[in-house]
């Protein structure tokens, strides 16, 4: 059993939802194609959560100047394969218009977006990397995470780029909770962005997920407060914000896969897979190794200690 860091454990429900008083009212209409999820698959879910956190975990001592991100796509491999017991879902995944992907992780080192293939690429001191890890649990659940990792020292706009999405995903997760909708996440991680003079990238947003890799619903990095889906206890999604230094405009690699921005600046992302809860929400990708939560996401000290008895 893991022992997660003690500001995390405290974060595993979110903040306390106090719901106006009670009236009648018909249910609310299931969005379409969005299947929540039961007591039962979301402790499922939260094993293979683990699983995905318990990955990165591993790789972070082995992201130094002078390795390649191939030799990291084979360690984070071998790690999933032969010491979890998991499946690396990246590894063949083709969706309707792509050719399979070769690799087990993505690798997006300084301007490259998301989808970046593991190849022969040497990390140099000042590089940025985001490692993209979703792995499929034995029971057969998937579990949806990636972190951004400074290369030795970063330069002062790398590190700030990192921290400001690092604090888009965490505003974005904080709108999380029954009877909100999906346009709040949206809505809460462009505004910060923006604010700072970063871009959000429109065309790639995070998405459902459970047995499947990629479910209902999409989950847009911008937009409006209060539009799309209404939000429901038992559903489960991931919230990935890709934030340019630059202009939002991307392109496609030849390889099919490696989006990059258009102007060549530098690009960050956070990634956590999150479970709606009947008080606010769950992350489920959580390990001793998370990083914690920023300042303005812990509880305080009065609201800690009851999720603590609770």
């Amino acid at each position: 059993m893991q022992t997660p860091l003690p500001e995390i454990s405290r974060l595993l429900y979110g903040p306390i939802f106090t719901a106006p008083p009670a009236v009648f009212q018909p249910p609310p209409r299931r969005p379409m194609g969005i299947v929540p999820k039961s007591a039962a698959d979301l402790a499922a879910m939260r094993t293979a959560g683990r699983l995905a956190a318990e990955v990165l975990d591993y790789i972070t001592p082995f992201v130094k100047p002078g390795v390649s991100t191939e030799r990291l796509d084979a360690l984070c491999h071998d790690y999933m394969v032969n010491v979890q017991g998991t499946v690396p879902a990246p590894l063949n995944y083709a969706p309707p218009g792509y050719r399979p992907f070769p690799k087990s992780i993505c690798t997006s080192v300084n301007h490259q977006v998301c989808h970046a293939i593991p190849g022969d690429r040497v990390l140099k001191s000042g590089d940025i990397v985001n490692i993209d890890v979703t792995v499929i649990s034995p029971e057969g659940w998937h579990g949806d995470n990636s972190r951004m990792y400074f290369v030795g020292e970063p330069s002062i706009a790398a590190r700030r780029l990192c921290e400001v999405t690092y604090d888009c995903m965490w505003l974005g997760i904080l709108q999380v909770r029954p009877g909100g909708f999906l346009g709040d996440v949206g809505h809460a991680i462009q505004q910060h962005a923006e604010k700072h003079g970063y871009s959000v990238v429109r065309e790639f947003c995070g998405h459902g997920i459970g047995r499947k890799f990629h479910e209902e619903p999409q989950v847009l990095h911008y937009g409006k407060r209060g539009s799309g889906p209404r939000l429901q206890p038992g559903m489960t999604f991931t919230i990935e914000p890709m934030i340019n230094a630059g202009r939002r405009e991307i392109r496609e690699l030849a390889d099919g896969w490696t989006i990059v921005t258009k102007d060549h600046s530098l690009s960050a992302q956070w990634e956590h897979t999150v479970a709606v809860t009947e008080t606010g929400f769950e992350v489920m990708t959580l390990s001793p190794g998370t990083p914690a939560p920023p300042a303005f996401a812990r509880p305080a000290p009065a609201v800690a200690e009851s999720l603590v008895a609770a």
